[in-house]
């Protein structure tokens, strides 16, 4: 792959990539006409699927995560994708499992808060192998969605901080029909947890009224959603926050253009979302 990704580099072909984890949905599909978009027809896009150990902690649903490659490669094929780059374990990570791989990338600032609180080692390991794919894959542009807003955030500094010469595009969240954010873990809910999602969404509907005319306390709003959630039964809120969109610094007063994100179990899965109220 890295001696490919030379070859075009040397030929002056644009490099437009989409990492994913696999089970590719119709979200997934839409960064890779994106990144088609941006790169034109006389460049490359490559999607990588790679389903990311370092990033799942010991009790988290590495081994259960949904995976279809010859399903992926098909959906990528229709869609138009030049390489599909899928590396091993042993590939991405050499010598780990004879103790010696110790090289990992941290951002210490943005990823410390929500995702970050909930998943201390999460953060760590998705800077890590984006790091890692990009020097691979050598891309001139690559597209990450919105739905996973502090992701993106976090890759965004991690490529000005570390001078990495790849332009970061971040897509619009895809939605099913009655609003639920499209993830590959919602295979796993079943039917009354897949009804009782949708709450996700609503919530931050909810939010968005709630201070479309005046600013309200985060307190005051928070205490609001919680009650808002007795709605869902099934669902345990694992935290819902209110925060600078650039910073990803909490705010006590919320208003228009705060960002939203939150985090729901709907038994072991678990779901995300935000959005700009």
């Amino acid at each position: 792959m890295q001696q490919l990704a030379l070859r075009w580099k040397s030929l002056g072909v644009k490099v437009g990539f989409v990492p994913t984890m696999g089970y590719l949905h119709a979200g997934h599909l839409s960064l890779v006409r994106e990144a088609r978009q941006r790169v034109g027809k006389r460049g490359v896009v490559v999607v990588s699927i790679y389903v990311n150990p370092t990033q799942f902690a010991p009790t988290e649903d590495l081994a259960k995560y949904p995976r279809d490659l010859k399903r992926d490669l098909k959906l990528c094929r229709a869609e138009g994708a030049d390489v599909i780059f899928t590396p091993s374990d042993v590939e991405m990570y050499p010598g780990k499992a004879a103790g010696y791989y110790s090289t990992y990338v941290v951002e210490e600032t943005l990823g410390r808060v929500m995702e970050g609180a909930s998943r201390p080692t999460h953060f760590r390991g998705v800077t890590t192998v984006v790091a890692k794919l990009f020097n691979i894959v050598l891309p001139d542009v690559s597209v990450f969605g919105q739905k996973d807003f502090q992701q993106a955030a976090i890759i965004q500094r991690m490529v000005a901080d570390l001078n990495f010469p790849v332009k970061i595009v971040i897509a619009p969240t895809h939605r099913e029909a009655d609003g639920l954010a499209m993830s590959s873990r919602n295979k796993f809910l079943d039917a009354e947890q897949r009804s009782q999602a949708v709450i996700l969404s609503h919530a931050l509907q909810a939010a968005k009224a709630a201070v479309a005319k005046k600013s309200i306390s985060a307190a005051k709003l928070k205490s609001d959603l919680q009650a808002f959630f007795t709605a869902a039964p099934l669902g345990h809120l694992d935290y819902v926050e209110f925060f600078d969109p650039k910073t990803l610094q909490p705010v006590t007063q919320v208003k228009r253009g705060a960002q939203m994100a939150l985090a729901v179990y709907f038994g072991k899965t678990r779901l995300i979302d935000n959005a700009q109220l």
